[in-house]
């Protein structure tokens, strides 16, 4: 912090010393809210890549690149003529084997009063049995594989999973994709999103207060300052910590959750993410021309009567002109502003009209 500095004088200023003229300022608190900054990015909460699982050839893509698409919106085609015929097949296997068991089953019903007037031999009947538990068999794996045929068939034509934009896709008609290995496209939410900054461990207790919904100021305690410097028009919410602590960086990562319809924030972006300051608040503010430096320590000239009174201050965080003061001054003070530079402790003054915040508009402070 850099400031003015003024020489000490020792003793009270002589009754004969010409009163020096001076502006005043009527201290009072007044709302400030200055925010902390922190390097961030936008992530999207809900991101998939898409693979394919069944093996083949892409015979069709039903998307343009960067498209908006929604949930179960046709994306991707695999040759499902193999996979259809597939489920033909066994479909018509499952036919057979259904046939085969009810055959079975009315020799079997047929035949269990005749063995037992002995009409028939019993190995005749046994056979039977045997033949009904084999068709009965038949028909789970027929079952079975018509199950597989069918889920192949709907694997072969891929939808989107969600709402959401889909990136520039990774393969074109006709490529050959292999299961679960060759990349086709990237699906992401689009609102809301999530922004990701790291705090340090000795944050954490703050922050463990504001995700717990404590009181804040106003609705706009966690918002983001864009890439071109503006500020994201809709507030946010602190949503998650992470589990751990980087124990090579002492920190922790932070995720805070925006409204994204308008689609102005892009996963990957950079941005700063602003978190409302602690201290925001109503606060003794006061303009930063009427504080001087002395060997490290900081004053202010509170006016007493006709003469000053040189008063130690503890400076806080600088706001645009003007400083934020912690402690050494009170609301009902009245310090000087200009002509400090002519001033001691103890020095006769001429005050000018006295000024206050008011006249100057607005008192919400943004940080620098």
């Amino acid at each position: 912090m850099v400031m003015m500095s003024c020489k000490k004088h020792k003793g009270q200023s002589r009754q004969s010393d010409p009163a020096v003229p001076v502006d005043v300022f009527a201290v009072k608190k007044e709302p400030v809210i200055y925010y902390n900054t922190y390097p961030a990015s936008v992530v999207a909460l809900q991101e998939v890549n898409l693979f394919s699982q069944v093996e083949g050839e892409v015979t069709g893509i039903f998307f343009n690149d960067g498209q908006i698409v929604n949930k179960g919106d046709k994306l991707y085609e695999i040759n499902r003529s193999i996979y259809l015929a597939a489920y033909n097949q066994t479909k018509a296997n499952l036919d057979i084997a259904v046939s085969n068991l009810s055959e079975v089953r009315r020799d079997s019903a047929r035949y269990e009063p005749l063995v037992k007037q002995h009409a028939i031999p019993q190995q005749q009947y046994d056979n039977t049995l045997t033949s009904l538990q084999n068709a009965k068999q038949q028909v789970v794996a027929a079952r079975a594989g018509l199950t597989t045929a069918r889920t192949n068939l709907n694997y072969s034509l891929i939808t989107a999973p969600f709402d959401g934009t889909i990136g520039i896709s990774r393969v074109k008609t006709g490529s050959v994709v292999t299961p679960n290995v060759t990349l086709l496209n990237i699906i992401s939410l689009n609102s809301p999103v999530g922004v990701d900054f790291t705090i340090n461990e000795n944050d954490l207790e703050r922050f463990g207060n504001l995700i717990k919904n404590e009181p804040v100021i106003n609705d706009s305690a966690f918002r983001i300052r864009l890439p071109d410097n503006t500020i994201y028009p809709y507030p946010g919410k602190i949503i998650v910590i992470d589990r751990s602590v980087n124990p090579l960086t002492g920190t922790v990562i932070v995720r805070l959750e925006f409204p994204n319809n308008n689609l102005i924030l892009k996963p990957g972006m950079n941005c700063n993410a602003e978190i409302l300051n602690k201290e925001s608040g109503m606060q003794v503010i006061i303009p930063f021309k009427s504080v001087v430096e002395q060997l490290g320590e900081y004053f202010v000239y509170v006016v007493k009567s006709d003469s000053v009174v040189q008063t130690r201050i503890v400076p806080g965080i600088q706001v645009r002109g003007d400083i934020v003061v912690e402690s050494g001054i009170v609301a009902g003070d009245t310090i000087v502003t200009t002509g400090v530079q002519n001033l001691h402790n103890g020095s006769r003054i001429q005050i000018s009209q006295p000024t206050s915040r008011g006249s100057r508009g607005s008192s919400n402070y943004p940080q620098k």
